[in-house]
């Protein structure tokens, strides 16, 4: 009797920002014959221009996608981690948000031998980043954009060529659509009180509860939220930002046909490095 072969799983995580999206798109109109899982795995805290995004996303895929919830919050975890704040030297809202929800969505699957194809969007001009690293050999990690040699212009094309354009929140913020990522730049926290204050007032609450608590560290490295808000902070902080982005202007060689083409979000200004592939893609 032949040994029946195990089922094949194909899925593509979302963050609710460009590149994953890009990814998605990519997925649905090149490799249209595999039946690609999409899934977003939801922290509770982020911005509600992500999920506006993501309706319109799931518009142009025509199908749903699959919503990850962590059975524990972000305030259960913060009380576990004893009130200590997430931080680049704790990524501990990646790991149990983020992360772990996943794993356990593709657990079963993965026990009873499915081989599960992940599609990550990693591109080309940052492959030297790698790859999420699978301990499990029937996991699978592929990097399409890596593979076809697609940059962060061609994901810019993709998404406008699709009709999707950016998420609305690049407007003011490149970083991840959680509303308190300590990765975010000085100016970001401060868009991020002009756009959305609750959230921002939300953030500055977790920050008093792990200050009280002897906690490290602050959302914003070197100063809490508190003093980030003074005016003359905020004044210094876009003075700064100003002077930063006019220096790279004067480095870039623009586009006469698409003048604002090379300056399309704060990764041009602060870069890429610092960031958590599991929200900022």
């Amino acid at each position: 009797m032949t040994k029946k072969a195990p089922k094949v799983r194909h899925v593509v995580g979302l963050s609710g920002g460009r590149d994953s999206a890009a990814l998605a798109v990519y997925m649905r109109q090149h490799h249209p014959h595999l039946d690609t899982e999409y899934f977003f795995t939801d922290t509770g805290k982020e911005l509600p221009e992500v999920y506006e995004y993501l309706g319109r996303l799931e518009g142009f895929l025509g199908k749903p996608i699959v919503r990850l919830n962590p059975d524990r919050d972000f305030d259960f975890w913060l009380k576990e981690y004893k009130n200590f704040l997430p931080s680049p030297q704790t990524r501990w809202c990646t790991r149990q948000l983020k992360i772990r929800p996943f794993e356990q969505w593709i657990k079963e699957d993965l026990e009873r031998g499915v081989t599960v194809n992940s599609y990550v969007a990693i591109r080309a001009d940052e492959a030297s980043r790698g790859g999420m690293i699978s301990k499990q050999k029937n996991l699978i990690v592929h990097l399409p954009f890596v593979d076809d040699g697609l940059d962060k212009a061609d994901v810019i094309e993709i998404l406008e060529a699709s009709g999707l354009g950016l998420p609305t929140y690049y407007r003011w913020r490149s970083r991840s659509g959680c509303t308190f990522c300590f990765y975010q730049q000085k100016i970001e926290w401060v868009r991020l009180k002009e756009e959305h204050p609750d959230a921002f007032e939300e953030a500055r609450s977790y920050e008093k509860i792990a200050l009280e608590n002897q906690s490290p560290f602050t959302w914003s490295q070197g100063e809490s939220l508190d003093e980030l808000e003074r005016p003359e902070r905020v004044s210094q902080i876009k003075e700064n930002h100003e002077k930063r982005l006019a220096r790279l202007k004067r480095s870039v060689v623009v586009n006469p046909l698409n003048p604002e083409s090379e300056l399309r979000d704060l990764d041009d200004l602060y870069g890429t490095e610092k960031m958590c592939l599991a929200c900022h893609k």
